[in-house]
């Protein structure tokens, strides 16, 4: 859950207790990975403390926060006023479950999403996945991370009751299979570099566009 955090009332930051949990230990990866320099594309920035914490630890890269929802380009751009580097830009409108989204995008060096496959549906994540191997230039990466099913199941029994709570919205909410997850990215042309298992069961999948 995204909260606003206890700071005046004309500060338009949010802040979400998850992105603070795993923020660093997705950089330390990411910095291990990542290529030294490009663009890179966040996906889904949500309240904007990833983005803020990834762009100091690869100062190289040159940061495209985006996100569909208005209140959260407004927090991620609080949070570049306040605390980012010079290679943070302003946060731009984007949905990656929209057909077609991945047009404008060509080139990136990096493309990071964190915490967004499981909360779309399955036809939504198909279109991000299929787009996210579109836009990324030769030799970039893509890293996504989250939970995921293993062979159809969960990990735990705190997953498994909220993979359960999506799903019975009926809408394609819930974890996506990692296996499944791989494979449509090597179909659309990417390869696997690597799964680093994170805190709290979560994974981290690299893929390149060699």
């Amino acid at each position: 859950m995204t909260q606003a955090p206890p700071t005046d009332g004309g500060d338009p930051r949010r802040s979400a207790p998850a992105a603070l949990r795993n923020r660093d230990a997705i950089a330390r990866e990411l910095a291990r990975l990542a290529p030294g320099r490009g663009r890179a594309l966040e996906i889904a920035s949500g309240s904007g403390e990833h983005v803020v914490r990834f762009a100091r630890a690869m100062p190289g890269l040159e940061w495209q926060p985006t996100d569909p929802d208005p209140g959260q380009r407004a927090s991620i751009a609080g949070w570049i006023a306040a605390e980012a580097p010079g290679n943070v830009a302003a946060p731009r409108d984007l949905d990656v479950t929209r057909p077609g989204w991945a047009e404008d995008e060509a080139g990136a060096a990096l493309v990071v999403l964190v915490n967004l496959l499981h909360l779309v549906t399955d036809a939504g994540a198909r279109t991000a996945l299929d787009g996210i191997a579109r836009v990324l230039a030769p030799g970039g990466i893509a890293a996504i991370y989250g939970p995921f099913l293993r062979d159809g199941e969960t990990t735990s029994e705190g997953d498994a009751a909220f993979h359960e709570s999506l799903r019975a919205r009926g809408t394609g909410l819930g974890y996506k299979d990692v296996a499944e997850v791989a494979a449509r990215l090597v179909a659309a042309g990417l390869s696997h570099v690597e799964t680093v298992r994170m805190p709290a069961n979560n994974l981290l999948l690299v893929f390149e566009r060699t």
